[in-house]
């Protein structure tokens, strides 16, 4: 199975870390009961960013496990035929879209 590229781990990472802060700032408005809507308002930005690092999730393992781009002798994906391919992204796609 293909490893995340640096570059995606890197994007990844930091998205992480900035979805870590929305959580954070979630919880202080929570604990000086900030007013319902500016708190709602800031669970649509961090459900926005979970989006965004989900289909960062899934480019990657599309392009780099299912279609292997970017393959190396080391780290060979096991999709050999279409057939396996399209299952793939369809239980890929599946668990991301629930």
């Amino acid at each position: 199975m293909q490893r995340m590229t640096p570059e995606t781990r890197e994007d990844a990472r930091r998205r992480l870390a900035r979805i870590a802060g929305q959580v954070a700032g979630l919880q202080k408005m929570v604990e000086s009961e900030r007013y319902c809507v500016d708190v709602i308002t800031q669970v649509a930005a961090l459900r926005a960013a979970l989006d965004q690092f989900g289909l960062l999730m899934v480019s990657s393992h599309v392009e780099d496990c299912i279609y292997g781009a970017g393959e190396d002798d080391d780290h060979k994906h096991e999709f050999h035929d279409k057939n396996a391919r399209v299952a793939e992204l369809r239980t890929t796609l599946n668990r991301f879209l629930k």
